[in-house]
């Protein structure tokens, strides 16, 4: 049986490029080699080039997204995105082979730009029942009364960028003086900023992917334990956290979290592999005792894959291997 051809999609020209870049290497290591012929497409506003097993880099056409190997032409069977931002994790890949009929590794266009505009989500799933926290929308040249903004979601608060992952242009605001300069930052990165609430408790991740043949797999949580005031790019990417896997939560705390984040993937109607963060807050109950209370932060539908990445850590903790993950999402498509 001929193998099947897969490019792992990676680049993008966001400042989480290199983590993407590093996220196509976890994943080229991880397939079966016996079963996929594999190759990692870079992807930059610049540039679409396959890299080959010699080290060369091979232009990439656009209007059929094949590109030459010794001469010959290959057109891959299936593309595994995981760009971290545009254009990879907002839908316009996945417009763009839709209309090429080549199956891909996430969610469809309408799923991927929603999950990728933090406000738009969290106002749709409030919708459902999901807590989230308070925030607020600013666009560039709009303008903003930071007084106003302290007012509606209170201090301390995050600005973000509306767009893109969360490990780059994210301030934590202690005071209304804060805010301005950290919106200037947030839009470096995007043209519109979301300010939200701070949630105190602990910070936790769950991974989940379902498949017509394998169902529902709900993975293991890990609890995060940044050294730093929030979990930005060092804390994720630098060691600057302690990751526990599983997380220290009772057994109906968990239930709970991972019985939302099913919900959560079926509301969707999400593809593949996605990663889902909360926050654990505590309610203090009349009698006195408190109650767990889980806070969406946000979706996350191309996940990191470096060795070190959640996903990886919950998969092993789930007693599955990486091959066997992505065996079974990639087959899921190819049928």
């Amino acid at each position: 049986m001929d193998k099947k051809i897969v490019a792992i999609i990676a680049g993008g020209d966001s400042s989480e490029h290199d983590v993407s870049m590093r996220s196509a290497d976890g994943i080229y290591g991880w397939l079966d080699k016996e079963k996929f012929e594999v190759y990692i497409v870079e992807v930059t506003s610049k540039a679409w080039e396959a890299h080959l097993e010699d080290g060369k880099k091979s232009a990439v056409n656009r209007h059929d997204f094949t590109f030459e190997k010794d001469g010959k032409s290959i057109r891959p069977d299936y593309v595994y995105i995981t760009i971290h931002g545009t254009p990879g994790e907002d839908g316009i890949l996945q417009g763009y082979f839709d209309l090429l009929q080549i199956p891909y590794s996430t969610s469809n266009v309408l799923v991927e730009a929603m999950t990728f505009n933090k406000f738009t989500l969290n106002q749709y799933l409030k919708g459902f029942g999901v807590k989230i926290a308070d925030s607020v929308l600013i666009r560039k040249g709009q303008p903003c009364d930071p007084h106003q903004i302290a007012e509606t979601v209170g201090l301390p608060c995050f600005v973000k960028p509306n767009g893109g992952g969360s490990s780059f242009g994210v301030t934590k605001c202690r005071k209304e003086d804060d805010i301005l300069p950290a919106i200037d930052k947030a839009y470096g990165e995007w043209p519109e900023v979301v300010i939200e609430s701070e949630l105190v408790g602990m910070e936790i991740s769950n991974g989940v992917y379902k498949t017509k043949n394998g169902g529902d797999r709900v993975l293991p949580i890990t609890e995060v334990v940044s050294e730093n005031e929030f979990f930005d790019y060092d804390a994720k990417y630098n060691g600057q956290v302690q990751e526990i896997t599983p997380a220290r939560l009772s057994d109906e705390t968990t239930r709970r979290v991972q019985s939302l984040t099913s919900h959560i993937y079926d509301i969707l109607g999400a593809s593949g592999i996605i990663r889902i963060d909360y926050i654990i807050s505590q309610k203090k109950e009349a009698d006195g005792s408190t109650t767990d209370v889980i806070n969406l932060l946000e979706i996350n539908t191309t996940p990191g894959m470096t060795p070190t990445s959640f996903i990886p850590q919950q998969v092993a903790a789930a007693g599955l291997t990486m091959e066997e993950v992505l065996d079974e999402v990639i087959s899921d498509k190819l049928g």
